[in-house]
């Protein structure tokens, strides 16, 4: 819980920082958010090049199993966003599930269902997609503490193969990486493919 403070913490600083301009302009006119994701995650193929083995054993040990956690994600997205169609009527089934199919690749989602459906539902894409990775990155420890260490990368979805996966890698073991990367890797191409399936009907 102590680490997830404190990356919600750095996030709300970032923002405070930002709004009062307390940071000099070419922070602000440049995007470095990126060149520091391309950091973490060679800093994570690092610990898991070191930990190699242990990384190939957990695949090894899965076997078919490993395809099981991309697909048990997508269901799960998509059944629990049907559930909430249920409380939240004022949204159609297929307007929640296509925002939901995003699976927390909010820039290609957005961009497809805003082309499709307009404007307003492809800014609750953005928003809804933005928002997993957000409480992913937060709650990840506490997630692998209560809910097993394959909860984590099931939350982050889409972004567990780049955004998330420093954080998932630190809360459930070096071991899990190249699983993560995986699990991410499919999703990543399974979005474009699953939000047009859902908004051709």
């Amino acid at each position: 819980m102590k680490s997830s403070l404190l990356i919600f913490s750095f996030f709300l600083l970032g923002i405070v920082m930002a709004q009062q301009g307390w940071l000099p302009d070419f922070l602000l006119e440049n995007d470095f958010s990126s060149y520091a994701l391309y950091a973490l995650v060679f800093l994570v193929g690092i610990g898991t090049g070191a930990d190699i083995k242990q990384s190939f054993m957990l695949i090894k040990t899965m076997h078919v199993r490993i395809l099981l956690v991309p697909f048990t994600t997508v269901i799960g997205t998509l059944l629990g966003v049907s559930i909430f169609t249920l409380i939240a009527p004022s949204f159609s089934l297929q307007d929640s599930l296509a925002v939901a199919s995003g699976l927390g690749y909010y820039s290609l989602s957005s961009l497809y269902i805003t082309e499709v459906k307009g404007e307003t539902l492809g800014v609750i894409a953005l928003l809804a997609n933005l928002i997993r990775e957000l409480l992913s990155l937060v709650f990840t420890p506490a997630m692998a503490k209560y809910f097993g260490k394959l909860a984590p990368i099931a939350s982050a979805g889409a972004t567990s193969m780049d955004t998330t996966l420093p954080v998932i890698t630190k809360a459930v073991g070096k071991q899990y990486a190249m699983l993560s990367i995986f699990h991410g890797t499919i999703l990543s191409i399974l979005v474009p493919f699953l939000v047009m399936f859902i908004l051709s009907f």
